[in-house]
């Protein structure tokens, strides 16, 4: 599992469900992603992972 910040927490949490997805950058660069849910309040989560190759 990923690990995330959750902002309605306040707390870096495991996220529940998370998935890998792929953003649209600045000068058409690929971004990594994670996105997922807080385990606890269930707010959506994510967090940057850098550049895809």
């Amino acid at each position: 599992m990923a690990e995330g910040y959750c902002v309605k927490c306040k707390e870096k949490r495991e996220m529940k469900d998370s998935q890998e997805v792929e953003m649209n950058g600045k000068g058409g660069v690929k971004r990594r992603a994670l996105k997922g849910d807080c385990p606890t309040c269930s707010t959506k989560m994510f967090k940057i992972l850098g550049k895809a190759d």
